[in-house]
């Protein structure tokens, strides 16, 4: 990529909520002698009343549209990063997924479609390659915290073919408006075609065509006993889509975790009856979200649950937390405990701040020479690992 680019980073979508979180972020964080980025979206009323109420008026606005190729193209080639929030991004991110690779300019987002990742993959991974460009999906709380906890765990213990079961032990906040649009596309995509129900069936459905076997299998789906953690666990939403970046990690990286390597996810609610009442509870929305659209239960959820573009009040997203056990089991029993945490909510402040430093690690960090559809663990390793630490509020240390 050239270096003489006008801008380091372009945030894509800076007019919706998340977008302007993220635009807060660096204008906060980051002296504008050190990185020079501006916002673009379609609606330039949108745009200036971003800029003019939360940040600079000296922040440059650039119009595009995510159906107008040759707009895309003129935006991306200025800038080495492009940084989108613009989802579902099986409807809106299909072309800009190829105008980066056109331009030769790296890319990350919040996606969290397993089946439009699988189908960017199968589209554009060797183009993204053989232009040395980086594409990095799932930048945010899905799956940066699992991916890199994953990739945390080994760095740790270097033994192959553990088997890793993710608990997300509390948090605090609410799903995005954003995801619960995502899920519902995913749904009715799924309703419609068989190639991508199969696709989300798989769980190693983002691997490399060849790698697609494993030990692992479909996730978890109903509230039960774990003998292991000696707990009641329910299903996790993220699960789907956090499962296999982490599978996809271990596959680009030429099994680096080994073959046998296991890993799942769910929630852990407690033990006893009160614990099985509690992941019963906790089950309850998600039978909500994956509703067929157009049912009852999904006409009273869409009504319930945030739109896009919507989120919770500053007060909200800085007394959000997450926190994550990742119970370790060695292959002669042994077991280890290590946890990632964050220190705001997960669906908007700590996603923000998540995408954020993937921006700017792209722009600025130097990376091995990795290029394709990435994770973000595999594209970005050690270098998002310490921003993550240092900068955008989370942790990850051994407990046991």
């Amino acid at each position: 990529m050239e270096d003489k680019r006008e801008f380091d980073i372009i945030i894509w979508g800076a007019s919706g909520f998340t977008g302007r979180l993220v635009a807060e972020y660096l204008y906060k964080n980051y002296d504008s002698k050190d990185l020079k980025w501006a916002i673009a979206g379609r609606d330039k009323e949108k745009l200036l009343l971003i800029r003019d109420t939360f940040l600079d008026t000296n922040i440059p606005l650039i119009i595009a549209d995510s159906f107008d190729e040759i707009s895309l193209n003129k935006m991306t080639k200025r800038t080495k990063v492009i940084c989108t929030t613009v989802g579902p991004y099986a409807k809106y991110g299909s072309l800009m997924v190829k105008s980066c690779i056109k331009t030769k300019t790296h890319y990350c987002d919040l996606a969290g479609e397993a089946q439009w990742i699988r189908k960017m993959i199968d589209l554009y991974h060797e183009d993204a390659r053989d232009n040395r460009v980086r594409i990095v999906n799932s930048c945010g709380f899905d799956s940066i915290p699992s991916d890199l906890g994953v990739y945390f765990i080994h760095k740790n213990i270097t033994e192959k073919n553990l088997s890793i079961m993710m608990r997300v032990t509390g948090a605090k906040g609410t799903y995005s408006g954003g995801t619960y649009a995502s899920m519902q596309n995913i749904i009715e995509e799924a309703s419609k075609d068989r190639a991508v129900r199969k696709s989300l069936t798989n769980p190693y459905g983002l691997n490399p065509i060849g790698k697609q076997n494993g030990p692992d299998k479909t996730d978890l789906r109903s509230v039960v006993y774990d003998k292991k953690t000696k707990s009641w666990i329910s299903p996790f939403l993220m699960a789907g889509i956090n499962t296999r970046i982490v599978r996809r990690s271990n596959a680009l990286s030429n099994f680096s975790y080994g073959k046998e390597f296991k890993y799942d996810e769910a929630v852990m609610s407690g033990k006893g009856l009160k614990g099985r009442i509690n992941g019963i509870i906790l089950s309850i929305p998600l039978i909500f979200m994956a509703a067929k659209p157009g049912s009852f239960l999904n006409k009273i959820f869409n009504i319930i649950s945030p739109k896009p573009g919507q989120g919770p009040n500053k007060k909200e997203r800085e007394s959000g937390y997450f926190s994550l056990r990742f119970f370790v089991f060695k292959n002669s029993g042994d077991k280890s405990i290590f946890r990632v945490t964050g220190d705001r909510d997960p669906g908007y402040g700590s996603t923000s701040k998540m995408l954020a430093e993937s921006a700017v690690c792209l722009a600025k960090d130097k990376l091995e020479d990795k290029f394709g559809i990435l994770t973000p663990s595999y594209a970005m390793g050690e270098n998002i690992l310490r921003r993550l630490s240092s900068k955008a509020g989370l942790t990850f240390s051994k407990v046991n």
